[in-house]
């Protein structure tokens, strides 16, 4: 039974084979030279671009050179000309890990691709599948091995719309096929695994991954005796040149077209080779009002204000910029350069410069989604203290850390609050801490960021913004922080119709709450604090209600602005980058500055984008939920004398607090009383005289026993206690500068910064009390 069984499988196998030799026929060339333009609309209908046009010159064989033909059979199919036209196992499993929705697979040898590529289409069907084996054993009993090479090497797809490797070789070097060297050769063999992925000029964040393909190929040339040890080892990676697009893709029209086929691309809706067949109508979701609005705004506070005659640095400026409806994740408006045909990188979707301080944000909302708590035990809100002194290492990590500010600056004791306002490293490194690196790295990538962000590493360093993420990618991150913790995955994307009638299928938006709203929106309060009293107050000229933070990467090479009205979140970053070379530059000088930083020219365009853009809505304000506890002050770390909020103390942008005699504390922001001293005055106070008083104050400024002369000091802020016969040793005014109640007679106290404290006995003192 077991032997019958079998024989009758090996029957019906070896019979289906000849029935479908004998029914699939070898079909004409598919008619790539008839395929329509596909047509590239703004949201509203009106059109952005069309393209279609078949980059493609037929060569022989012979104008290929050796060293390509070589490349392309190592990278390929190694065997090519020693192996059968197809192999069986890995048709089975492509066929299957297709049918089953695992996604694309592969697997072809070179004459099953050339069949596909000159004689079916692009779909990935099992039929296709099918049919391709068939036609490929057909054809090589039909054509030699050369033909088919030939044939193969003629419709390959390489990106930048080369259909065939002579106009690849124009295309990325600007030569003949026949002239093609082992490195270049190679990286052109490299590009028919991923075409538009590995274009390192296209996508330089996929540099290190085309390289690995290039190092793949030369060595598989080695090990088949096309190319000597010696002569590999010699070899640098060959960069392309810049792409020669065509004129109908100037301005921002081609920066578009290259963000919708890679997003069509990379959430397998249709490839760019499934594009090329034509016919494809695509509604973006891009508002041409806000699309223009966008470029102006660059270049009336940007690119106008360059001088690339006379300051060598101008050259270098770049800009990218995104902006994502909250509400819908609908990107609504896209700057990607100055021009596409001048210049090929889209710098709204590169993911090559660190993202700087902009990142912070996620670390504070990461610190109230998880509950988290400082090294000594204290709630993490808004007004939580932290050290903020220069390189001050940070504590509770294993390794050694300890990040410098800009410009070397100390803060010493400084709150959350105002740590972003300044955006200080010392203090954000040391919270990455707290909360720990991987649960930060964890909320970033649920508010928007991609898991395979370049360098989003879980140590203390994600806290600064090493991590090089787009500024889209980043415009849909804030956009999450925007509509309350709620995130849906971006789209650009409205419709896409087939031929006039089919519609393709587009992934589903749905949202979900990535983060708590009370995370969301207490980062979002924090935020708000950065445009009306930090580094961003260039962003006021939005005329809106308005959050967002600076970042600027290291070596200034970048600056950045990341911001949202309840409506809008946009992104902006002026980029450094040497044209010829596409290296990093570092922005000193530029626009005849000192440096670029995020509060200057991103947040002005920021601003006058955000105001034009939002011209003749409603003015919506923020509607914030906060965390627990968000809006108390907390003690100062050490400070035995700090107590609850009403006691003289209060915070940056909180409502003031109230000293003993029921007055109010002024200029809340201006410091933090770091300790008292009994007795004397300091930093240019002179001791006062008298009885010390039996029992010292606390902070606040409260009325000492009576029977002596008060000689405590002033916190900061500067305030003027009264006189009067009590005693006391330790009348401490709070911050902001309260005023203590009578019944002492002060002998000295120090004024805060600025101000000035007499008394019956003493000196005067300025500067930091």
């Amino acid at each position: 039974m077991l032997l019958g069984g079998f024989i009758t499988v090996v029957v019906l196998v070896v019979g289906a084979f000849f029935v479908g030799y004998s029914l699939v026929k070898i079909p004409p060339a598919n008619a790539l030279a008839m395929k329509q333009a596909n047509v590239y609309l703004y949201a509203d209908g009106s059109e952005i671009a069309r393209d279609g046009d078949i980059n493609r010159e037929n060569v022989t064989l012979a104008q290929i050179s050796k060293d390509a033909q070589h490349a392309v059979l190592a990278a390929e199919d190694r065997d090519f000309y020693t192996e059968s036209a197809v192999d069986p196992v890995a048709m089975l499993r492509a066929g299957w890990n297709t049918a089953t929705g695992k996604g694309k697979q592969s697997g072809s040898t070179i004459t099953q691709q050339y069949v596909k590529n000159y004689y079916l289409g692009q779909e990935q069907t099992v039929t296709r599948k099918v049919k391709e084996f068939f036609i490929a054993i057909k054809l090589d009993h039909s054509k030699s091995k050369d033909e088919i090479l030939e044939g193969y090497l003629n419709t390959s797809f390489f990106g930048r719309n080369a259909y065939g490797i002579q106009a690849a070789a124009r295309a990325y070097y600007g030569m003949d096929a026949k002239d093609l060297d082992p490195a270049r050769a190679a990286y052109l063999a490299a590009l028919v695994n991923a075409p538009s992925e590995y274009d390192v000029v296209a996508h330089p964040e996929n540099k290190a991954a085309a390289v690995a393909r290039w190092n793949y190929v030369l060595d598989g040339m080695v090990k088949k005796g096309w190319l000597s040890a010696s002569e590999r080892a010699g070899m640098t990676f060959p960069m392309p040149k810049e792409a020669t697009v065509p004129t109908g893709m100037s301005g921002q029209r081609g920066y578009i077209v290259r963000a919708v086929k890679d997003y069509l691309d990379k959430n397998n809706i249709l490839s760019e080779q499934e594009l090329a067949a034509g016919g494809y109508r695509i509604t973006t979701t891009l508002q041409k009002s806000k699309q223009d609005a966008f470029v102006k705004a660059v270049d009336d506070r940007l690119m106008s204000k360059l001088d690339k005659k006379n300051n060598k640095v101008d050259r270098y400026v770049r800009a990218g910029g995104a902006a994502i409806d909250p509400k819908t994740g609908q990107v609504v408006a896209m700057y990607g350069g100055i021009d596409y045909v001048q210049q090929y990188t889209n710098n709204a979707t590169r993911r090559d410069f660190q993202v700087g301080s902009t990142f912070k944000p996620f670390v504070l909302a990461s610190a109230v989604q998880n509950g988290s708590r400082t090294q000594d035990g204290r709630p993490i809100t808004p007004n939580t203290v932290y050290d903020g002194t220069n390189k001050r290492p940070v504590r509770g990590w294993t390794g050694y850390y300890a990040p410098e500010n800009e410009d070397q600056h100390s803060y010493g004791n400084i709150t959350v609050r105002e740590a972003t306002d300044k955006s200080v490293n010392a203090v954000y490194a040391q919270m990455a801490v707290d909360v720990g690196s991987g649960k930060v790295k964890d909320t970033a990538i649920d508010l928007g960021l991609p898991t395979d962000t370049p360098e989003l590493i879980g140590s203390p360093s994600i806290a600064l913004g090493v991590a090089r993420a787009s500024v889209l990618d980043m415009a849909q991150a804030y956009a999450t922080l925007a509509d309350h913790g709620r995130h849906g995955t971006y789209t650009i994307i409205k419709k896409i119709t087939k031929d006039g009638s089919h519609v393709v299928d587009l992934p589903e938006q749905a949202a979900s709450q990535a983060i708590s709203r009370e995370a969301a929106d207490t980062t979002t309060s924090v935020l708000r604090s950065v445009v009306e009293n930090g580094t961003a107050t260039a962003a006021q000229a939005a005329g809106r209600p308005a959050a967002g933070k600076t970042g600027t990467a290291e070596e200034d090479t970048a600056a950045w602005f990341a911001g949202y009205t309840p409506d809008l979140a946009t992104v902006v970053s002026v980029m450094g980058q040497d044209p010829q070379t596409a290296a990093h530059k570092s922005l000193y000088g530029a626009l005849g500055l000192d440096r670029i930083n995020g509060g200057g020219a991103p947040a002005e365009i920021w601003a006058q984008f955000t105001r034009d853009a939002l011209k003749g809505t409603p003015v919506h304000d923020f509607d914030l939920q906060l965390q627990a506890g968000a809006d108390k002050v907390q003690p100062i770390p050490g400070d035995s004398t700090s107590q609850a909020p009403g006691a003289g103390e209060s915070s940056t942008g909180d409502t003031p607090g109230t000293d003993a005699t029921g007055g109010q504390d002024t200029q809340g922001q201006q410091g933090q009383d770091q300790g008292q001293t009994q007795g004397q005055g300091q930093t240019g106070g002179t001791p006062g005289t008298g009885t010390a008083g039996t029992a010292g104050d606390t902070a606040g400024g409260g009325t000492p026993p009576t029977g002596g002369t008060d000689t405590g000091s002033t916190g900061n802020g500067g305030s003027t206690p009264t006189t009067g016969g009590g005693t006391g040793a330790g009348g401490t005014a709070g911050n902001g500068g309260s005023t203590p109640t009578t019944g002492g007679t002060d002998a000295g106290g120090t004024a805060g910064p600025g101000g000035t404290a007499t008394g019956p006995g003493t000196g005067t003192g300025d500067g930091n009390g």
